[in-house]
């Protein structure tokens, strides 16, 4: 079921990218001011936005829905791991271990020679 989502999120995610390429900016109905106007005959009277925002909204909820749907997978998921005791990321515990230490350690010379002092 999961795969299944993640692939329609995929193909959500490209229709969007595509139909927000195909669409007009707001400064290109200017063009049809000077005699270019036969060009937004192709989806009517109108132009292609009204059609093109409709479809682009439509994926964009699909989108954000998926999105939802998959997150409260992962949350469930989760929390059924977490019963069956099965270690997640969010429940492991990392022990660090430290050092020992029996007596104090005495500095040894360093090879580096001391910076003289000014005065």
């Amino acid at each position: 079921m999961e795969q299944i989502l993640v692939f329609l999120l995929v193909l959500c995610a490209i229709a969007i990218i595509i139909l927000v390429l195909m669409q007009q900016g707001k400064g290109a109905d200017v063009g049809a001011a000077f005699g270019s106007g036969a060009s937004n005959t192709v989806f009517g009277s109108q132009g292609s936005g009204s059609f093109l925002m409709k479809i682009t909204f439509a994926f964009a909820v699909a989108f954000f829905a998926i999105c939802i749907i998959l997150a409260r997978m992962a949350v469930n998921q989760n929390k059924s791991a977490q019963q069956v005791n099965i270690p997640t990321q969010q429940s492991k515990q990392v022990s660090i271990p430290t050092p020992v230490t029996s007596a104090p350690v005495k500095k040894a010379m360093s090879d580096v020679p001391a910076v003289p002092k000014k005065g």
